[in-house]
């Protein structure tokens, strides 16, 4: 597995900085070497949140990403400012519920998943994220489905212990419609798992 850096941005309260910490742990969990660092502004729910992600097997240099391969961005000031730091060749998921563009850049491997609408689904608005990094991890698979399952059920507070199904339901479903988006046989990009 090579160094693979991921930028999770939304609103605060959208839970980016909690899904940021299940792939952390995730991580953990299976022996790489991990950064987790969170930013969020002084207003947290309804400002902006964000926090980067570095997973690898080898020591990591610095936790400062400059050119994410990998952004997760859940609103349109997230997509506005992710969409130009993005390494060329890159992975973008947006999240087509809150964001009303495309993109202007061509040279990234992108999917638009409409999480808002597909955790109110399942009856849980704010499974969004959890939404988005199932969509993420089939473009992007830099860990495996079932181990991230793993480290949420291990990791997640006991006071949200309930919410595990609707959580792996919805990690799967954003899973699946990221599949359903490409033809079978495509591929997704490779981070050596």
């Amino acid at each position: 597995m090579k160094e693979t850096s991921i930028i999770l941005s939304g609103f605060g309260g959208q839970g980016t900085l909690f899904a940021g910490q299940v792939l952390a742990y995730a991580a953990l969990d299976n022996g790489l070497n991990v950064t987790w660092i969170p930013s969020y502004g002084p207003e947290m729910r309804g400002g902006t949140a964000n926090c980067t992600v570095i997973i690898s097997d080898e020591k990591i240099g610095s936790p400062l990403v400059r050119n994410p391969d990998v952004s997760v961005v859940l609103n349109l000031p997230s997509l506005d400012k992710y969409e130009k730091l993005t390494r060329p060749g890159g992975v973008l998921v947006a999240n087509s519920s809150l964001i009303n563009r495309g993109l202007d850049r061509d040279d990234l491997e992108h999917l638009y998943i409409p999480a808002n609408e597909i955790a109110e689904e399942i009856g849980l608005g704010r499974m969004a994220n959890m939404v988005m990094i199932g969509g993420t991890l089939r473009l992007a698979p830099v860990l495996p489905l079932e181990v991230v399952k793993q480290a949420l059920a291990e990791h997640i507070p006991e006071r949200h212990r309930r919410t595990l199904p609707m959580n792996f339901d919805a990690m799967d479903r954003g899973y699946a419609f990221a599949e359903a988006q490409f033809l079978p046989g495509s591929r997704s990009l490779d981070f050596g798992t």
